[in-house]
């Protein structure tokens, strides 16, 4: 448990904070949603987030909570890291005030700025490095904040580092080029983030067992997301372990379909990818992969009237290829069951390597998922 803190609720919304930067929203919603806790965590009136540029000089972002619009408008440009902001760039450590007007390295306010006095900052760090500050000013209901609000503000500051080295990560793996860098990073995943979130799952699981009903059920749900982030993590280890072969890999071609989707479907569909995809499926089956999930796709644009649409593709460890497209709409229609001309096609390049598509209800009962299965290597095709 934190430091002084044994509210349960609060306990709750700061797990609630930390689960987000697993989630699928961008850097800049994350960084929002966690300042945005802070207030709330620590009974603040204003808050904000400042990441540091790639130098570390100064403020490349700056996420604020709690002045409106005009008062924004009427203060003009944002901070740029000097005063008291300057003070936690260059010392990385918690810092209270009861009044930061006090402070020797204040630099005062701009014209139209809100009075604050109040002062709560703590850096926002991970394996010692500084990405930027939390800063949270005038405390409701009290004079200054408390050990308690520190210890909440810091757990809130790691959630924020871990997603901002995510993205960098993310970034830079896009971004190399040579095969060396990519085979370093991989092993880094697998070694360190893996190993990391491994143990951090196994200390959740032995908290269960002291939690209330309703929060072990939260600690279930994050053992869950940590499993699948896993699973992400290694999706993306094959994918940088994957041979450079010219031209676009199976995976980004399945990226760029799925992204090509958006403009038939009205939003994105979710994809997830997992296993060798690059290096065990040949190009003849890949190119029906390719031609499956464009036209299962499809079928859900025309028919489904879906709102959401999951897509899960991997090869397992005996090679098998499985592709589940799951959409939350009407379910499938008894035309489809019998068998329309793109579901024909679609079970006969399945067939043609010995394997098979199953539409269905999705689980729960709401939507369709049409399951295309093809064995792994032995199993030589039957047509075409």
């Amino acid at each position: 448990m934190l430091r002084g803190v044994d509210d349960p609720e609060r306990l709750r919304r700061l797990l609630d904070a930390v689960l987000m930067v697993g989630s699928d929203l961008s850097l800049p919603v994350v960084l929002r949603r966690i300042a945005e806790s802070a207030v709330v965590l620590v009974d603040a009136k204003y808050g904000a987030l400042g990441v540091l540029d790639e130098n570390g000089h100064g403020l490349a972002e700056f996420v604020h909570v709690g002045l409106s619009d005009e008062q924004v408008k009427a203060i003009g440009d944002l901070p740029a890291g000097h005063g008291i902001l300057g003070t936690l760039i260059v010392d990385p450590r918690p810092l209270r005030l009861a009044d930061l007007s006090r402070h020797p390295d204040s630099y005062g306010f701009p014209p139209h700025h809100p009075p604050m006095h109040s002062f709560l900052g703590v850096p926002i760090t991970i394996r010692g490095q500084v990405y930027g500050n939390l800063y949270l000013t005038e405390k409701q209901g009290a004079a200054e904040f408390t050990p308690e609000d520190e210890s909440l503000a810091v757990a809130l500051a790691s959630a924020a580092a871990l997603a901002v080295d995510n993205a960098r990560l993310l970034a830079r793996v896009r971004d190399l080029a040579l095969a060396e860098d990519r085979e370093r990073i991989a092993a880094d995943l697998h070694d360190t983030v893996i190993q990391r979130l491994f143990a951090t799952g196994l200390a959740l699981e032995a908290s269960r067992r002291l939690a209330s009903p309703e929060l072990g059920g939260r600690l279930d749900q994050a053992v869950a997301d940590l499993d699948e982030t896993i699973k992400q993590i290694r999706s993306a280890i094959f994918a940088l372990e994957a041979p450079r072969l010219p031209g676009r890999g199976l995976r980004s071609e399945l990226v760029a379909l799925a992204t090509e989707a958006a403009a038939t479907l009205g939003f994105e569909p979710h994809i997830r990818l997992d296993g060798p995809l690059d290096s065990a499926v040949d190009t003849a089956v890949g190119d029906h992969l390719l031609a499956t999930l464009r036209e299962a796709l499809a079928n859900v644009a025309r028919h489904a009237r879906a709102t959401l649409v999951d897509v899960d593709v991997f090869v397992n460890g005996t090679g098998e290829l499985l592709v589940c497209v799951t959409d939350d709409g009407v379910g499938p229609l008894r035309s489809e069951r019998v068998g329309g001309k793109g579901l024909a096609n679609i079970a006969r390049r399945a067939e043609a390597y010995g394997g098979e598509m199953v539409l269905e209800p999705a689980p729960g009962g709401q939507g369709a998922r049409l399951t295309w299965r093809v064995p792994g290597p032995g199993h030589p095709p039957s047509g075409g």
